[in-house]
């Protein structure tokens, strides 16, 4: 269909309006068929279903009278109606399923596989309810007549099985399986059981798949169908690592070799690529009798006879020459790597007996596969050095290498981006030879293979400064002169481009610059590119990557000036730039800053400019500094921005009080609420810290407390100790005076005795009530003044104070107070005698009185 002129160009000549008449009938005729797809009435309502249905009666309700899609849609449903309700689920929904799945469509098969092996994987249910209740469903639509379907409830099955109990297994699917792998079976049927005893020879001990699968494998390997044949030559791998090495070498090797001269290609190409899967498993006599005449004769073939096993030759010759690598002798290893140059170059050269005319009628796909054995040789380089040694590397594969990193074809050149890592890390020091292939692939046309070597750019250009042949960095630099060339013009090539995330992923890469060339040409040559990049770019994760790498820059620039040159452009240019979408990007700038400088680098010379962002006309603007506050916040230092704190604050207010739109007014209060609650959460913290430590301090102060009360009462009870000792030989002393004395002493000492005991009875307040007649014996001696009542009560009381009795009860309860020292005993004495003798003058003739009644009384 023409497209039709806009209505100024449009001649409405008898011929063009025919043309724009069968326009218009084209466009009703486009869109018939979507009025033909609006359902009608009728089927709307046969799609209608009653909402008051829950979900179990409207599975079974679409199951049984709705469409497929309806059907469908209940069926990828199940793992949500098996987690909500089990049990009634797998009573009532799941056999309607079974009975609706003979009958189904593809759509429907493959939803039921999907979901039932979801429901696996969600354990809904016990694997020995699911295998009661689903396993069967699986076995019948395992040979369905559509070949997706039947793979897909393979995939389904194979899964089971890695759950399923062995006594589940071999009753439900290892004894049917025998039945299903015979030769009379079809060939679906014949296809599936050679996937499943892949499975299950690991599932089994060795001499259980002796005896009941390994039979089973020689017969199926020996089907009259090349299908089964190839299917089962690609299980071999599976079963030899279940059977183990034994086994593999007597019986999995013998049918390899078979295998490998059948007549069908297919069957060749799995049996060369099960070969080289299991070479680890063959002892050196096996490589070297069995595999080395095999592989040989492969690659003899693979020019001539059987080019189909040329590509898959290519992409296993590494791993196989490296396997082998321990039997090759000289020649054979030379043999393998001229075979291997060969591939490299395959498709490129004109072939000998071959002219123009015969390269020209090659087919498309011969030339794919040839670009496919190359792309495969690009991928086996690393480990053809290793083949090689990489100290050979220069004389034996460079020419290859150079040839590969030149090719035609982009898929070759992008594997060799990604090989390159690889190849530098093993030349070592030898990296030097690979410099020029770096600045040409950096200088390649494909952003594909750009994008492949900038992955590991870094560490390659690491590696190019490190491990040169030279010593200095300054001389390694000169090494590749047109590194940096290279690196600008990659730079460009993929900022012109639409695929902006290679030029992204350039830019985080070229952080790593001030790593290999020097701070003048970082300055000259890329910072000033990427502050245009962030400020004419259009793509937002491009000037953030342009913005950070820039950072970088500056974080390791080395000279002031220069510093403070790009400060400057930062923030008038960005914090201060016409355009919103400019400030914007200097807020992002600013966070990369807090996160690479240190926190009074950001606030000497951006914590300002940030905070007059909070006066922008754009709300954006004002809601992404919103944002950043918290960050801005964290890098001040108390007390020594105590001023930028204020400011900070000032803003704070003055936004919460004058700002008009709702969302900076949110974002500003939850930030001052988040501001006020760290600050009152830091108070608390710091009286907590206060607390602990006052703590400490009373424990000390008390811990010294207790060591001085425990001194004093040392001191306390050492004294009491030399006082009891002191009264005890006091009450000695006097003991032996009083016994010694005669009757006939003098009156003088007898007052002495007398007052003593007086003292005595004074100083322990509370005595026992039968030594009470103490007291009226020296009442009554003092009143007599110990005359003529001394001869009568005076000696009852002189024997009643040497009475052992009292002189022990005494002691005790009055401690070392009643007898602390002589001096005291005097000085209480004397002070009581001369206080009786002046007080109680009046007394004493009542005293004399009462003496005289008790004589008369007594007599």
């Amino acid at each position: 269909m023409r497209p039709l002129p806009c209505s100024s160009d449009m001649d409405f000549g008898q011929s063009n309006l025919f043309g724009y008449i069968e326009d218009l009938q084209e466009l009703t005729i486009i869109e018939r068929p979507v009025r033909r797809s609006l359902k009608t009435p009728e089927e709307i309502e046969r799609l209608t279903v009653d909402e008051e249905l829950n979900d179990i009666e409207r599975a079974l309700y679409l199951l049984s009278s709705g469409q497929d899609v309806q059907g469908t849609s209940v069926v990828a449903n199940l793992p949500v109606l098996m987690r909500q309700n089990p049990a009634e689920t797998l009573r009532r929904v799941l056999p309607k399923i079974r009975e609706v799945l003979h009958v189904a469509g593809v759509e429907m098969q493959l939803t039921a596989a999907v979901s039932f092996l979801t429901v696996l994987q969600d354990e809904s249910v016990s694997i020995h309810t699911y295998s009661h209740s689903f396993l069967h469903i699986i076995l019948q639509n395992l040979e369905h007549r559509d070949a997706g379907v039947s793979n897909a409830w393979l995939e389904t099955l194979l899964a089971v099985i890695e759950a399923l109990p062995k006594e589940t297994i071999r009753h439900e699917i290892l004894n049917p399986l025998v039945s299903k792998a015979q030769i009379s079976q079809t060939l679906q049927s014949r296809l599936v059981s050679c996937k499943i005893m892949g499975k299950l020879a690991n599932k089994f001990e060795a001499h259980i798949v002796k005896r009941e699968i390994l039979p089973l494998v020689k017969s199926l390997c020996q089907d009259v169908e090349y299908e089964v044949r190839t299917c089962m030559c690609r299980q071999l791998e599976h079963i030899a690592q279940g059977i183990g090495t034994e086994l593999t070498k007597t019986v999995v090797l013998p049918e390899l070799v078979e295998l490998a001269r059948d007549e069908g290609s297919s069957v060749r190409l799995a049996a060369f690529e099960t070969l080289v899967n299991l070479l680890d498993m063959f002892d050196s006599d096996d490589r070297r009798q069995t595999v080395l005449p095999l592989v040989k004769s492969f690659c003899e073939k693979s020019f001539k006879a059987d080019e189909s096993i040329l590509v898959s030759l290519s992409f296993h010759l590494g791993k196989l020459c490296n396997g082998l690598y321990g039997i090759f002798t000289p020649e054979q290893h030379l043999r393998f790597l001229e075979f291997y140059k060969k591939l490299c170059t395959l498709g490129l050269q004109q072939e000998n007996g071959h002219n123009d005319n015969q390269l020209q009628l090659q087919t498309l796909e011969q030339e794919k596969k040839y670009i496919s054995v190359r792309k495969n040789c690009a991928y086996n380089f690393p480990a053809m050095m290793v083949f090689v040694d990489p100290k050979n590397f220069h004389l034996e594969l460079y020419s290859i290498f150079f040839c590969l990193c030149h090719d035609p074809e982009v898929p070759v050149r992008y594997t060799m981006a990604i090989s390159f890592y690889e190849v530098a890390k093993l030349l070592n020091s030898g990296v030097y030879t690979i410099q020029k292939e770096l600045v040409t692939l950096l200088q390649d046309e494909s952003l594909e293979v750009l994008d492949a070597l900038v992955g590991h750019l870094p560490e390659i250009l690491e590696l190019m400064i490190n491990g040169g042949e030279n010593s200095g960095s300054e001389s390694k630099l000169l090494s590749i002169p047109d590194l940096i060339p290279a690196l600008t013009t990659a730079e460009q090539r993929a900022a012109t481009s639409l695929k902006w995330r290679t030029h992204e992923k350039l830019l985080q890469k070229y952080a790593c610059l001030p790593q290999i060339i020097s701070s003048d040409q970082i300055y000259y040559r890329f910072l000033h590119r990427m502050l245009t990049i962030i400020l004419t770019n259009n793509v937002l994760p491009v000037q953030k990557a342009a913005a950070r790498t820039l950072c970088v820059y500056l974080r390791y620039n080395r000279k002031q000036e220069q510093r403070h040159e790009v400060i400057q452009k930062l923030i008038e240019q960005l914090g201060q730039g016409k355009s919103y979408w400019n400030r914007l990007r200097f807020l992002d700038t600013c966070e990369f800053i807090m996160e690479l400088f240190s926190k009074s680098f950001f606030c000497k010379y951006f914590f300002l400019p940030v905070l007059e962002l909070t006066h922008d006309p754009v709300a954006n603007v004002r809601i992404k500094l919103c944002y950043l506050l918290p960050k801005v916040k964290s890098t001040l230092k108390i007390p020594t921005d105590k001023h930028l704190l204020q400011q900070l604050e000032l803003c704070i207010r003055k936004l919460l009080c004058q700002e008009k739109d709702k969302d900076v007014l949110t974002i500003v209060k939850r930030f001052q609420k988040r501001f006020y609650e760290n600050d009152l959460l830091d108070q608390e913290k710091e009286r907590q810290e206060h607390l602990l430590l006052e703590m400490e301090q009373l424990e000390k102060e008390k811990q010294q407390n207790e060591g001085r009360s425990a001194n004093i009462n040392d001191k306390i009870f050492e004294k009491k100790r030399r006082d009891s000792k002191a009264s005890s030989m006091l009450a000695k002393s006097m003991t032996l005076s009083s016994s010694g004395s005669s009757s006939g002493t003098s009156t003088g000492k007898e007052d002495k005795k007398s007052k003593l005991v007086r003292s005595q009875s004074f100083s322990t307040q509370a005595l026992h009530p039968k030594y009470s007649n103490i007291d009226k014996c020296s009442n009554k001696s003092s009143a007599t003044g110990y005359t003529s009542s001394l001869s009568g009560m005076g000696k009852g009381c002189m024997l009643s104070f040497s009475d052992d009795s009292f002189r022990t009860r005494s002691t005790g309860n009055s401690g070392n107070a009643t007898f602390s020292s002589s001096s005291s005993l005097i000085a209480s004495r004397n002070s009581f005698n001369s206080a009786d003798q002046k007080s109680n003058g009046n007394k004493e003739s009542q005293s004399r009185k009462m003496s005289i009644k008790n004589r008369k009384s007594n007599s």
